[in-house]
């Protein structure tokens, strides 16, 4: 086997095991945070610190009975909470985690991640109308809309930043962050793009897709057990993911500021194990920012947050993408 393929395999296994885990160290921590915004304890019974309770949490789900709906559709309603957990571990395949530590470099590297992330809405609409709930359909039909709706915006910005790299590839365009960050060059593109990420992950105050006071719970409803386990799972997973992909397109990736200038010449082991960990690093940065705004700001009405997204976000992620176009034109033409 080559160094490289042995390399990307380390970093796969390596990645799905973060991510995957992901959603019991958020869970735990989302319920630290929460409480101490709101004074209160939060686990502390389960274990010390109450560090158990996400182990407590999966046995409970795995004993739970798993209740599929007599007139659904039962081949779609098991699928469905695959779907998601499948489309966030895919979009791990071009996420560099460090200097040549990341499974695959291709050249149309952003392509693919928009095409794999998009697909997740799939999961979503499946699971409510193969549940035959009023409810869960409407979860399901408000998931596509606001997802498909809020792509659009993100696609913009992340377009934005392929401006500064001149490439489609995920490990050029955080090589080209090596000195100067895309939050300082792109600041407007780094504010759509999170909002963007809120939205897709379906996290507040963007949650309407299971919103308990209207829908019962949204596309999940219908679903106990694991099958519920996988769609609580898919959700930290994409926060996860999503705290990556603001790292990757606009933190600089695994660079550290302005690492062009000052940063010594390493040896590649510990430069990997640098580069790792200031990538991890700057993701559960983010992850707290998603757990932060839950607890902070209240749910967006509907046609609020389609307003905000048609109306708002993506006409300025054109005008955003447009002057830093001619900024770039003007700069390589009189200039460099």
């Amino acid at each position: 086997m080559s160094p490289e393929l042995i390399t990307s395999l380390i970093v796969l296994l390596g990645a799905a095991f973060v991510t995957l885990n992901s959603a019991a160290v958020l869970v735990f921590a989302e319920r630290k945070i929460a409480a101490f915004i709101q004074n209160r304890y939060g686990p502390n019974r389960v274990g010390p610190f109450g560090l158990l309770q996400p182990i407590a949490d999966v046995v409970k789900l795995i004993l739970k009975e798993d209740v599929t709906p007599i007139h659904g559709n039962k081949a779609l309603h098991t699928i469905a909470p695959i779907i998601p957990v499948v489309t966030a571990l895919a979009a791990i395949a071009v996420i560099p985690f460090g200097d040549g530590l990341y499974i695959a470099d291709i050249n149309v590297g952003v392509l693919y991640l928009l095409a794999v992330t998009s697909v997740g809405v799939y999961g979503v609409t499946l699971a409510g109308w193969a549940s035959n709930s009023k409810y869960s359909l409407l979860g399901g039909l408000r998931a596509a809309a606001q997802m498909l709706s809020y792509e659009l915006p993100m696609g913009i910005a992340i377009a934005s930043c392929i401006l500064y790299a001149a490439s489609l590839s995920m490990v050029d365009i955080v090589n080209s962050q090596e000195v100067w960050w895309n939050i300082f060059r792109n600041p407007i593109g780094f504010v759509i793009f999170t909002i963007a990420a809120f939205a897709e992950a379906n996290r507040a105050p963007f949650d309407l897709v299971e919103a308990e006071q209207e829908l019962v719970g949204g596309f999940h409803t219908e679903y106990s057990g694991m099958k519920f386990g996988m769609f609580f799972l898919a959700e930290y997973m994409h926060v996860m993911i999503g705290s990556m992909l603001i790292v990757t397109f606009f933190l600089g990736g695994y660079h550290l500021p302005f690492a062009g200038y000052w940063l010594p010449e390493m040896s590649p082991l510990w430069k990997g194990i640098l580069d790792v960990h200031v990538f991890l690093g700057k993701t559960f940065l983010m992850a707290f920012v998603f757990i932060w705004v839950r607890w902070t700001i209240p749910r967006f009405k509907y046609n609020q947050l389609m307003y905000f997204c048609w109306a708002r976000l993506l006409p300025l992620g054109i005008i955003n993408f447009v002057a830093i176009a001619i900024i770039i034109m003007v700069y390589n033409t009189y200039f460099s």
